[in-house]
């Protein structure tokens, strides 16, 4: 099996590469600023390759897809896990922060899929494992921006899983939950309280849960469209 995983530098990408790595699959390991990251990231795969794009950019993401085809003929499952956030409350978010957190999370999200249906079409088989967040769903002040990409990312996944399930295409969207990844820790003292008091656990996800989840889902067929909540905070 190939997979694609963006943003898989650190942080739950570098979870999932690691996850199907380890299971002996092949893995192209996207990044856009963190080389080194990337490189440490594939050398503890078995057969990797560290692909850098930045996923804004139509050409780059072009440039990616056909890196990984070239490489292996196939792409069996993409995870769409790249993603930014902006802390700000809705009246202090410029539009400039507004349009760059859209731009990588939702339509990065759009632009790698679009460009990797084109070979799952073909090869008439596939996966996109969609990552969302419970802000997509809940809402969360101070990210207007991040709530509103997570939240268009569930749209896109339930209208791509409807017009590609013809071509026996699984989508599905993942909510991590709140994870102590550098995302996680960057986040305000304030937000990472509340997440906490709103676990039923009272316990911050794991990476390496969210990572197992996603390869297990990888390999199923006749789901999609799905939204699954990883987490203990009720929707």
């Amino acid at each position: 099996m190939v997979c694609l995983v963006t943003g898989a530098s650190r942080g739950l990408g570098r979870a999932v590469a690691v996850e199907f790595g380890s299971k002996g699959h092949k893995v192209a390991v996207h990044y856009k600023d963190r080389k080194d990251e990337a490189e440490n990231v594939a050398a503890l795969l078995k057969d990797a390759v560290v692909i850098r794009a930045d996923i804004r950019e139509p050409g780059d993401v072009k440039s990616l897809v056909n890196e990984a085809i070239q490489k292996w003929g196939v792409i069996d499952v993409l995870v769409n896990n790249a993603g930014i956030t902006k802390q700000s409350l809705l009246i202090r978010t410029t539009e400039k922060e507004f349009d760059d957190v859209i731009s990588t999370n939702l339509k990065g999200t759009f632009q790698v899929t679009r460009e990797v249906c084109r070979f799952m079409i073909k090869q008439n088989k596939g996966h996109i494992i969609n990552i969302s967040s419970f802000a997509g769903v809940a809402g969360k002040q101070g990210l207007a921006a991040y709530s509103a990409s997570k939240a268009g990312i569930i749209g896109f996944t339930k209208t791509a899983a409807r017009e590609l399930s013809g071509y026996n295409i699984m989508v599905n969207a993942v909510l991590p939950g709140f994870m102590m990844t550098a995302m996680g820790i960057d986040a305000t003292v304030n937000a990472r309280e509340a997440a906490l008091k709103e676990s039923l656990v009272k316990e911050f996800s794991k990476p390496e849960n969210t990572a197992g989840f996603i390869y297990y889902l990888a390999g199923q067929t006749g789901i999609t469209g799905q939204v699954f909540n990883l987490d203990s905070r009720i929707i």
